[in-house]
């Protein structure tokens, strides 16, 4: 390819470009023809294994940076001439934030804000898509459930219908809430006070392949991951904790869509997740991983975490109406696939 049609090629910076949801979105822009550049410090464990796959799968088109998001320099240069900026770059588990609230902080919040600084100073802001929480709205204590079988239902016939509306009102908890639900509120704000063409993602539970998942983040990862090796799998809880399940494909789908459409919704949060038809139980997902593996896992139960939901289903009909977008991979296909990509990478593989 020659340099003139190397520089056509739009290009996106991918903060955290190595982690499980940049993995699958450089993956999808460089199949389409983007240039991409990944930003990372590599400190997630497993993550070293995303970026030698991308870099054996795509030979032209990625470019890394192997560095810290709150590096100005290193973003100013990484920024040149982007159209789009995908900010995935985080600590992600509310445990770590909680033994270190400063790490959190730092990395969440100054490194958003950072960024944010970096991409206002250009002449063109490209898109910036960042990726919040569901925990920005706590641990919705005042919404009233039901215990239903093996599940956590809503009374409000609404919620329980669509899930969880953007015009919950925020409620930050644990200094993980905190540090993402401040730089969500950062990025909104620099939309509107800087004219960034900026969309935040309020997000619920995202599994898929490259998501080396551990006990305080991923846990539909760790879940299977902790089957295939014959370990027990600890529950915080009662297990009938509900949670709305997307399928990372329909996650990127919906973020380039996003930042197709950055200029009609920009300074908007939107909720993102798999929805009322993917919403299921721990337990729920414990006997789908049964009847995957031909056995049950062991399971050990344990006090609920501080800050856990009973119940967080995502409502997406705003963005649905905004974009036409919709989950399209079910649960149980989404988990299969998960499962048959783990099973060859498992410690202990499973007999059969």
């Amino acid at each position: 390819m020659s340099a003139r049609s190397r520089r056509a090629r739009p290009i996106a910076v991918v903060t955290g470009g190595a982690g499980f949801v940049g993995t699958n979105v450089a993956h999808r822009l460089l199949s389409d023809g983007w240039r991409v550049r990944v930003v990372d410090d590599l400190s997630r464990p497993g993550v070293e294994r995303n970026l030698a796959w991308l870099r054996a799968t795509h030979d032209d088109g990625l470019e890394v940076e192997l560095g810290d998001v709150r590096d100005a320099k290193l973003l100013h240069r990484t920024l040149e001439r982007a159209s789009a900026v995908f900010h995935f770059a985080a600590q992600v588990a509310v445990t770590s934030s909680l033994v270190d609230p400063l790490h959190d902080f730092a990395v969440n919040l100054l490194g958003t804000v950072t960024l944010l600084e970096e991409v206002r100073r250009l002449a063109e802001p490209p898109a910036v898509l960042f990726t919040s929480t569901n925990k920005v709205y706590g641990a919705l204590d005042d919404l009233e459930l039901v215990r239903e079988g093996d599940r956590w239902e809503p009374l409000d016939s609404l919620v329980r219908a669509s899930g969880i509306g953007e015009h919950r009102p925020l409620d930050f908890c644990t200094p993980y809430g905190c540090s993402k639900g401040g730089a969500d509120q950062y990025v909104l704000d620099y939309a509107k006070s800087y004219d960034i063409p900026a969309v935040v993602f309020r997000m619920s539970c995202i599994y898929g392949p490259h998501q080396h998942g551990t006990e305080d983040q991923g846990w539909v990862a760790h879940f299977l991951l902790r089957a295939l090796e014959r370990r027990p799998i600890t529950i915080y809880g009662d297990g009938a904790q509900v949670r709305d399940l997307l399928f990372v494909d329909d996650l990127v789908a919906a973020m380039l869509l996003a930042v197709a459409h950055a200029d009609e919704l920009s300074g908007l949060p939107f909720n993102i997740g798999g929805g009322s038809d993917n919403a299921v139980s721990l337990t729920e997902v414990l006997d789908a991983i049964a009847e995957l593996e031909g056995r049950r896992p062991q399971i050990q139960l344990a006090p609920t975490r501080t800050g856990d939901q009973r119940y967080y289903v995502s409502d997406t009909s705003r963005f649905a109406r905004a974009t036409g977008w919709s989950p399209q991979v079910g649960v149980h296909q989404g988990l299969e696939a998960l499962h048959a990509w783990l099973r060859p990478r498992s410690l202990v593989r499973a007999p059969g």
